[in-house]
């Protein structure tokens, strides 16, 4: 039985896409990568000894530079990190809601930004923290646009690596011909991220990993839209798998809370980035 009542997870998705299909041509939204209060997108910032690589900040499907980053990009900077963060696969009258273009067009953007804070920064390379497509999306241009000699480390927060069936709607895509191509030619963002995408099957092909990056997934059980979550998990060396559960089982993080808000996923992220002085991520690391 297809999971109805979880039906409110697909539709906006849905709903946006034929709305990007049928709006009127129009100026892209601006940019919103710009210096915040919390200090981030600084673009005088200089690496420091301790933390001596930028952290480039990827949003995820529907996300933007800014909001999805309200809560880690402050906790980094706290920390004494040269934070920045892009925006990527904007559709033309759609603004805000951003990664909704082809998902190797947005690793290309991703390209052009990395060499833009390494300009800027002066550093040799990146760290990059990134949330659902976000997580996913930069192994394109670590695999195929020559980003693996410009990263340390990836780090994905419910990342959509080997795609979704989100929750088992991706079925009702079998119950109405045509709106697969429908949703593909509207917001092909989407359409990359379903489990068994040619994109997918692409980008997988050969192996999860590339040489000279480490990886870091961070998963929650409750997630309901990358699902099942274990298929956010790498395979490869340098890798490491973490399910916050298993750090603390009372975390009831879902897949838009372990991105914007959950503080123990942000000290696993903050592990991640710096694992010479990691410490424990333990329930008390939420405070």
């Amino acid at each position: 039985m297809l999971p109805w009542r979880n039906i409110r997870t697909l539709l906006p998705a849905l709903t946006l896409a034929v709305a990007a299909a049928t709006a009127a041509p129009a100026t892209a939204a601006a940019q919103s990568s710009q210096t915040t209060d919390s200090g981030w997108n600084d673009y005088s910032c200089k690496p420091s000894a301790q933390h001596p690589r930028p952290v480039v900040l990827v949003h995820g499907t529907l996300g933007n530079s800014v909001d999805n980053w309200l809560g880690l990009a402050p906790y980094l900077v706290d920390r004494g990190y040269c934070v920045f963060s892009l925006d990527y696969g904007q559709l033309p009258g759609v603004p805000f809601f951003h990664g909704l273009g082809p998902v190797d067009r947005s690793a290309g953007q991703l390209s052009s930004y990395v060499d833009r804070v390494l300009a800027a920064t002066g550093a040799a390379e990146v760290d990059m923290v990134g949330h659902s497509q976000g997580g996913m999306m930069p192994r394109y241009y670590l695999k195929f646009l020559g980003g693996a000699a410009k990263v340390n480390a990836l780090v994905g927060l419910a990342p959509s690596n080997h795609g979704t069936t989100l929750s088992g709607l991706t079925k009702l895509l079998d119950f109405f011909p045509g709106l697969d191509d429908a949703v593909a030619k509207a917001a092909p963002g989407l359409m990359d991220q379903v489990a068994g995408s040619d994109f997918l099957n692409r980008l997988n092909a050969g192996g999860d990993t590339v040489p000279g990056v480490r990886y870091t997934v961070i998963a929650t059980r409750y997630d309901e839209v990358v699902t099942p979550y274990r298929s956010q998990f790498l395979t490869g060396p340098d890798v490491k798998n973490v399910v916050l559960q298993d750090l603390c089982a009372s975390d009831l993080s879902e897949h838009v809370t372990i991105g914007m808000t959950d503080g123990l996923a942000f000290h696993e992220a903050a592990n991640a980035l710096d694992p010479e002085h990691a410490t424990p991520t333990t329930c008390a690391s939420d405070d």
